[in-house]
């Protein structure tokens, strides 16, 4: 039913959505029953069963939040019921804004305003953890500024979305399909779906890591050495502190404070804070400017308002034998990224994703099963900051640019042999891509660009090492290939192209990375990697008229030719039912304005 406007459970009377996401739907409300109809917040969870232990841990969840609203900078516990399948959860508004206002991409808090941020959340997590519960989701967005005090207050607690994610395997067990929890803050542990205390004290961490450099967690860099993300250098910070928050964010949790309270005690140690919360004076929020980012290509300067996008991600986390057959635990996380919007024309738009900047591995390793020669020799390349579109090029997105005036070549407007608005066109050569690129550039006046072999492979691999973003395996459910080699097992063939989108993202927010059809890059082709590139740039040779690269496979080829490391060629005039293609923008410099 349309819940705005319902009266649920003859009290609370829904206002609006605030959100929704692969948990459930969250809504602002009104309370009927109570004189003055304060403002609270309905949860929504939608179970994908109705098995009676899923009600008994729906209980259990309600103990703990009820004692976990004894805290007064935790939101209260008004009512919990469910209503047919769904189960319903009745929180405490909480007026104010989430640290997402107060920690932005390129602002850099001060070493005392960081301490003293942490010092505050420390708090109320002592209380959270004495209780023995752990958030499991600690992030900006999950931490509020409260408006009439300053206070800080814990809200959205992981353990109550994963109600939503309950499912039943063939022994009538109950786990759940989901690990809780956001990329960039979530530990090992807690990906493998093992999270403990310290769990919270890793994403607190890199909370604090973040407000320091202004820069996301996911987008940090590794020593190639240590494995230790790089931050230090970027900031002025005591070394006392930022020894706290190295502690904080080790990856083997048995090297971190183990809880809060011990956390707390080395921040208090490094600062003249007391061992309680100093209350912040509470300040009317300005409205936020939209985050707006500069492109600098040869074209002038144009400044694009970036929007945050909300995706699913998917990694085989575990492989089961059933007799002699293999089946795949599967973890889905909720991650966001960040984009631009590119008008073409009557509300179509092209979605380009904005991919960090950051030294790679490329190539395949040695002892890689099914690897190919051409993949050789694996080799570092430092990759500059570029946009990616989200999807391959669809063919209405096609069709739009085709009508534009021809630049160098005539287009076919409709060139797919399986044809589908939302489907990705195929059926186009190289010099049809770029023709596609060099009309869209005329039209909006950014310099859009096939990617170069280097850029394709990187978003492809999304700061994953092993044979597809996804793990070691790629299996049906997440991509759109034939599943006969050794690296698949399951039926599932679609034997012709799917719709964008219709399988998980990776790490970047990007689709489609696995699969569904070959996209071209810009490189010619060689035969290996020997004299390649180091910086990212298309790998041209004195041959204008050589072959070209393609990347990432097809609905027609096994898992094996669709590896992140997989590299083939096509004749740069040739079209096929298997061709397609995504395009990008270069970034030579960028600044994000607040």
């Amino acid at each position: 039913m349309d819940f705005i406007g319902e009266l649920l459970d003859t009290r609370y009377k829904i206002v609006r959505q605030l959100s929704e996401g692969n948990f459930g739907e969250t809504y602002l409300a009104r309370d009927h029953k109570r004189p003055s109809k304060p403002l609270c917040v309905v949860k929504r969870l939608k179970p994908k069963h109705t098995h009676p232990r899923v009600m008994e841990l729906f209980e259990q969840e309600a103990i703990i939040l009820e004692k976990l609203g004894e805290h007064p900078q935790i939101p209260r516990l008004l009512a919990h019921f469910a209503v047919d399948n769904d189960l319903f959860i009745i929180q405490d508004y909480v007026a104010g804004h989430t640290l997402r206002k107060e920690i932005a991409p390129r602002k850099q808090m001060a070493e005392a305003d960081v301490k003293e941020l942490l010092h505050d959340i420390l708090e109320v997590l002592v209380f959270v953890h004495q209780n023995n519960v752990i958030h499991r989701d600690i992030k900006p967005e999950n931490v509020m500024r409260r408006k009439h005090d300053g206070k800080i207050v814990l809200i959205d607690f992981g353990s109550v979305r994963e109600l939503g994610t309950i499912s039943i395997d063939i022994y009538k067990m109950i786990r759940t399909s989901v690990v809780v929890g956001t990329p960039g803050y979530i530990p090992t542990e807690q990906a493998k779906g093992k999270p403990r205390l310290c769990s919270d004290i890793y994403a607190l961490g890199m909370m604090a890591i973040e407000a320091l450099t202004g820069v996301s967690p996911h987008l940090l860099q590794e020593d190639p050495e240590t494995g230790k993300l790089m931050w230090r250098e970027d900031v002025q910070v005591s070394d006392a502190f930022a020894d706290v928050l190295e502690t904080m964010i080790c990856d083997r949790y048995t090297l971190r404070y183990p809880s809060a309270s011990e956390t707390l005690q080395a921040l208090t140690a490094t600062q003249n804070l007391p061992f309680f919360s100093r209350p912040i004076l509470p300040q009317e929020p300005k409205a936020p400017a939209e985050p707006q980012i500069s492109l600098e290509p040869e074209l002038a300067t144009v400044i694009l308002p970036l929007e945050e996008f909300e995706f699913e991600l998917a990694n085989i986390a575990e492989k089961r034998w059933f007799g002699s057959k293999p089946t795949y635990d599967i973890n889905r996380l909720s991650a966001t990224a960040q984009c631009f919007i590119e008008d073409l024309n009557d509300g179509l738009t092209l979605t380009m994703v904005s991919i960090p900047g950051r030294q790679f591995l490329m190539g395949s390793p040695d002892d890689e099963p099914e690897r190919f020669d051409t993949e050789s020799p694996q080799h570092s390349v430092n990759v500059q900051p570029f946009f990616i579109s989200k999807f391959p090029i669809t063919q209405a997105q096609w069709q739009a640019v085709a009508t534009l005036p021809a630049i160098n070549r005539t287009l076919e407007p409709e060139p797919a042999s399986v044809k589908g608005a939302n489907r990705p066109v195929e059926q186009v050569s190289w010099e049809d891509a770029v023709e596609f690129c060099a009309r869209l550039g005329e039209k909006t006046k950014r310099k859009y660009r096939l990617p170069s072999e280097a850029e394709w492979e990187y978003a492809c691999r999304a700061n994953t090492t092993t044979p597809f973003h996804f793990g070691e395996t790629l299996i049906p459910s997440l991509a759109n290939y034939n599943n006969s080699s050794l690296y698949s097992t399951d039926q599932g063939n679609h034997w012709q192209t799917t719709i964008v989108g219709s399988f998980p993202a990776n790490a970047f927010g990007l689709y489609d990375m696995h699969g569904n059809v070959w996209e071209w890059c810009g490189d010619h082709w060689h035969e290996n990697y020997q004299g390649a590139p180091i910086d990212g740039s298309v790998w041209l040779s004195t041959d204008d008229y050589k072959s070209r690269v393609i990347r990432g496979g097809s609905w027609k080829n096994s898992s094996r030719l669709c590896r992140s490391a997989y590299r083939s060629w096509n004749p740069q005039d040739g079209r096929g039912n298997l061709l397609g293609f995504r395009v990008v923008i270069s970034l030579s410099g960028f600044q994000l304005s607040l």
